[in-house]
């Protein structure tokens, strides 16, 4: 029997009591597995970060950098069999998995860049008389140790997203990952152990630790933990925020991102390029991703040339195992995720709306689906579907699209494939949105540039300066009697 992975507690190896197998979600093979940390384990890795907190806050800006590089370089040399244990673990095809691994490299390099850059601030004060002779000097400093709480879908970029700023800031972190998808994580803690006895980085600096759900609550709650980042679901980011309000929380919820194709968009490859990219990240993670796009709306006189080309679309992407090179949509995580999503599907139908193309189950597969004429309140459209389904609209120009892709109660991305600046300038001004993605889909995500959500998305922002600026507050230094 395999060596179940080990936890990273305090930077060190180790083996909880319980296991915690780990299963293909395409066939249910299993593909590794570790272990449940033990409340010993637990409790020492918060321990550890918060004995350590001053000690990681005056890390010199040379060790923090150095060791971001050296975590992003080797995540590079590592790249390829990362991929395969994302793909293991999550069911995304390779293709998708190769590229969060790319992503995951870079999100440390930014961080690396942006350590050396610094964020302090030199103010004089001397604007009124009163002020002469002072001088002030602003430094960010970290709000205390970091609970990170990580979802399925994205195994190791959206670690990296918390991890990679946590260091940057010299704040220590304990990550809580999925239960489903632990692997990514476990290997990550692995490569900053390694690094950290290179560098010189403190090992309590970074933890990785499998909690069982009945004692995340606690954890949460954890005074030594001022600070928690969650990305998941709606209702426990709610519940956690309820939780802690004395806490800094940084909320990365849900969202049913809209896609606005206007009028004047029709100029030679206009509609091919826009139907590609909506039928592409409408079904990538096979729907699993917060700005994944769901929801369509077309100006009247684009609608038939755009639907045509995105039910071809869509219809022409491949299923099957994730494995498989040529596999551009793989599983859900789950069977049961994959009934929920036949089982909105079907309900939409029953209201009236049209199956263009999809519809069909295979397990934890669902196949790429689109839908047109569905009734505005049917949870395909209201809801978040998460899952490799598109709901098509005809609307009858911009004041309309608009006005529905605001009526949401989610707020991440939106996209809008215009032409028009003034369109582009407009749809950034009115639309209740954390990102506006002119000529293109909602999905684009740079990992250097801020995201995060209003409304039921979310609060606060990631991206690795303005993580970095979350976990941090400012410190002024005020020096008197100089000769400026």
């Amino acid at each position: 029997m395999t060596e179940p992975t080990p936890l990273w507690v305090a930077g060190g190896p180790a083996h909880g009591a319980v296991p915690l197998p780990v299963t293909h979600p395409y066939d249910d093979r299993p593909v590794g597995g570790t272990t449940y940390a033990t409340e010993e384990q637990t409790e020492r890795a918060v321990a550890a970060a918060h004995g350590v907190r001053h000690r990681a806050a005056a890390l010199p800006v040379h060790v923090r950098a150095d060791a971001l590089a050296d975590i992003s370089r080797t995540l590079g040399e590592r790249a390829e069999p990362l991929a395969r244990l994302v793909t293991g673990e999550s069911g995304k095809p390779l293709r998708w998995a190769r590229a969060e691994v790319a992503r995951a490299v870079s999100v440390f390099r930014f961080a690396a860049e942006a350590v050396r850059a610094g964020s302090d601030e030199v103010t004089r004060l001397d604007a009124s008389k009163d002020d002469e002779g002072r001088l002030a000097y602003v430094r960010r400093v970290p709000k205390g140790p970091v609970l990170a709480i990580t979802p399925f879908n994205f195994p190791l970029n959206l670690v990296a997203h918390k991890v990679a700023p946590a260091i940057a800031v010299g704040a220590p972190v304990v990550v809580k990952p999925a239960p489903r998808t632990p692997l990514s994580a476990l290997a990550l803690g692995g490569i900053i152990a390694e690094v950290a006895a290179e560098v010189g980085l403190p090992p309590e600096l970074a933890s990785v630790v499998c909690v069982p759900d009945e004692r995340l609550p606690a954890l949460v709650a954890d005074e030594r933990l001022p600070v928690v980042s969650f990305t998941g679901s709606e209702p426990v980011g709610r519940a956690i925020a309820a939780a802690v309000p004395h806490k800094h929380v940084v909320l990365e919820l849900g969202g049913n991102a809209a896609a606005y194709v206007s009028a004047d968009y029709r100029r030679p490859g206009d509609l091919e390029f826009a139907a590609g990219r909506i039928a592409t990240y409408a079904t990538y993670q096979a729907g699993q991703s917060c700005v994944s796009v769901q929801r369509v709306y077309a100006d009247a006189e684009v609608y038939e040339d755009l639907t045509a080309r995105l039910v071809a679309a869509v219809g022409a992407l491949r299923t099957g195992d994730p494995y498989d090179e040529g596999t551009e949509v793989g599983p859900l995580i789950d069977r049961a995720a994959a009934g929920r999503v036949h089982e909105w599907v079907e309900e939409a139908v029953a209201a009236g709306a049209r199956l263009l193309t999809g519809g069909v189950r295979d397990g934890a597969t669902y196949a790429p689906t689109v839908l047109a004429d569905v009734p505005p309140r049917a949870r395909v459209v209201c809801a978040e579907v998460f899952g490799p389904v598109l709901v098509l609209h005809r609307v009858a120009g911009a004041d309309e699209a608009l006005r529905l892709i605001n009526d949401s109660r989610y707020g991440l991305q939106a996209g809008v494939f215009t032409h028009d600046i003034q369109l582009a300038f407009r749809a950034h001004r009115e639309l209740e949105v954390g990102g506006v993605i002119v000529g293109d889909v909602p999905s684009y995500r740079a990992d250097q540039m801020p995201y995060g959500g209003v409304k039921s998305s979310g609060v606060g922002r990631e991206g690795v300066r303005y993580a970095m600026a979350d976990y941090t507050y400012e410190r002024v230094l005020v020096l008197t009697g100089l000769d400026l």
